[in-house]
């Protein structure tokens, strides 16, 4: 997916193309475990569907739930999904900072290789 060690490094054009593509990786992510959080919220904990986007956004983006859940079934999912939330969150961070951590070490691997450096 990425360039070897010993290719020269890639043009920003088509770095700002793998930057986009990646972005758009890490929407998908997002949207769909937003829309998981919502199903989830909506069918088994019994909210309508305004307070489950609102609970599953929070849940998704770290702050925690909005509403009091008062089923056994609808905690078992708000925990799943809260444990699912902060995976999610984790791999979309290094979805994200994939391709600058490799063109700032590829960089750096080049310029070690430079005559007299």
């Amino acid at each position: 997916m990425f360039e070897h060690r010993q290719a020269p490094l890639l043009p920003r054009r088509e770095y700002y193309h793998r930057l986009a593509r990646h972005g758009l990786i890490a929407l998908g992510l997002l949207a769909g475990g937003l829309l998981i959080g919502m199903g989830g919220y909506h069918f088994i904990v019994g909210l309508p569907w305004i307070d489950a986007f609102a609970n599953a956004a929070m849940i998704l983006s770290g702050m925690g739930p909005l509403d009091p859940i008062k089923t056994a079934a609808g905690r078992l999912f708000a925990g799943v999904y809260a444990i699912f939330s902060g995976v999610a969150f984790l791999t979309t961070v290094g979805i994200l900072l994939a391709p600058v951590v490799h063109r700032s070490l590829h960089k750096f691997h080049l310029e070690s290789r430079r005559p007299g450096a």
